[in-house]
């Protein structure tokens, strides 16, 4: 069984016990938080699709907290002109475990 949801602007393709990272939520450490969105829904021979979304479908998550992702540089350098620049970035993002999905 398996489901998937929209969080924020992406989609990720979840079943009950996995652990994902996704953009920063807001939600406290150890909360369980719903998610609407939900987009197809398959199991077994019972495949379920939105259009766009499912309404009798819910997933249910864990927080299990907050990390940070990998660094990504963005460099910019024009020749002969003495101009670099060099810019880091880190995104925010929430660990959750799928703890449910009722159809």
């Amino acid at each position: 069984m398996y489901a998937v949801i929209q969080v924020g602007n992406f989609q990720y393709k979840v079943s009950q016990g996995d652990v994902i990272k996704v953009p920063r939520l807001v939600a406290e450490e150890g909360k369980t938080i719903p998610f609407e969105k939900v987009l197809l829904y398959s199991n077994g021979n019972d495949v379920r699709v939105g259009q766009p979304l499912l309404k009798d479908v819910k997933v249910s998550a864990k927080v299990l907290g907050d990390a940070r992702g990998k660094k990504t540089l963005a460099f910019k350098f024009r020749r002969r002109k003495d101009s670099r620049s060099k810019v880091g970035h880190r995104q925010d993002l929430t660990v959750l475990s799928i703890a449910q999905i009722s159809a």
